[in-house]
């Protein structure tokens, strides 16, 4: 695996576009310290962000890897730029021809993108471990190390994610066409989210639970968003009236077992695929 995860690091870092694409992803995670600047005055309402407790532990768990998942475009691009490169640049068959299977190729092109997912992982961790450290009201080791299911979570959804790009670029074969396919895929999403809930189920909660199994909508649910978390969010809700029901902000098991699922398809769909194409 050694080998197979060495071969893909040198095509990318031999691109410069996927080399600077990938830089910059990591340079935009860092800048998500700079959310604590942000101020808004609205009348008699103040709003500053650093003070409404967004570094505190565990909350800041869940807040960076929900503002990180929002990036992951970034190197959804690397991971497709990578696969269309495969064919534009003929490395595809070069490799075939050099000894490499296909089953070895679709194994390569994952180990990459599990490498991806976990290093930045392992980046939001370090990064949210140090500025709750400076800044969290709650420094006891049993908070610190509360909701690190977020974590979790989040390297499924990059995982999950990644893997779909990696289907739509061995599908399509071009960037650009791959990338549009998953803006289409993401629009067909709504508008079935759209008819089940308004038009089929308009007076039941089923619309949600079926959505629940499609890809995208299932990464989507891995991590909620946190925003409304936030004691000021709550007492502005409250005072116009706003719903006030508590909400499961949890990681689900379910949300979970579904993008998993859904990777595995998505591999082995990449596999089989491969596998027919005649190259």
């Amino acid at each position: 695996m050694k080998r197979l995860l060495s071969i893909e690091l040198q095509k990318i870092w031999r691109s410069r576009a996927s080399r600077v694409l990938t830089i910059t992803y990591f340079v935009l995670l860092s800048f998500i310290a700079l959310i604590a600047s942000i101020k808004f005055d609205i009348g008699s309402f103040k709003l500053h962000i650093a003070e409404q407790g967004i570094f505190n532990f565990p909350y800041i768990w869940h807040f960076n890897t929900y503002i990180a998942a929002i990036l992951k475009l970034f190197l959804a691009i690397v991971i497709v730029s990578m696969m269309a490169n495969e064919y534009s640049y003929g490395t595809l068959k070069q490799n075939l021809i050099d000894g490499l299977s296909k089953k070895e190729f679709v194994i390569s092109k994952f180990l990459t993108v599990v490498l991806f997912a976990g290093i930045s992982t392992l980046f939001i961790f370090a990064m949210s471990l140090i500025l709750g450290l400076c800044f969290s009201s709650y420094t006891e080791p049993s908070i610190i190390f509360s909701d690190m299911e977020y974590l979790l979570a989040y390297f499924v959804k990059l995982v999950a994610f990644f893997s779909f790009c990696l289907f739509l670029g061995i599908l399509v074969k071009r960037s650009a066409f791959a990338l549009g396919f998953l803006l289409v895929w993401n629009i067909f999403e709504g508008i079935v989210y759209g008819i089940l809930e308004f038009q089929v189920f308009p007076k039941a909660d089923i619309a949600t639970k079926i959505m629940q199994f499609f890809p995208l909508a299932s990464m989507s649910n891995l991590i909620l968003e946190p925003f409304t978390r936030l004691s000021a969010i709550k007492t502005l809700e409250t005072a116009i009236g706003g719903d006030v029901t508590p909400k499961d902000y949890g990681v689900s098991a379910i949300a979970l077992a579904v993008a998993l699922a859904w990777t595995v398809i998505f591999v082995f769909s990449s596999y089989k695929l491969l596998k027919k194409r005649d190259l």
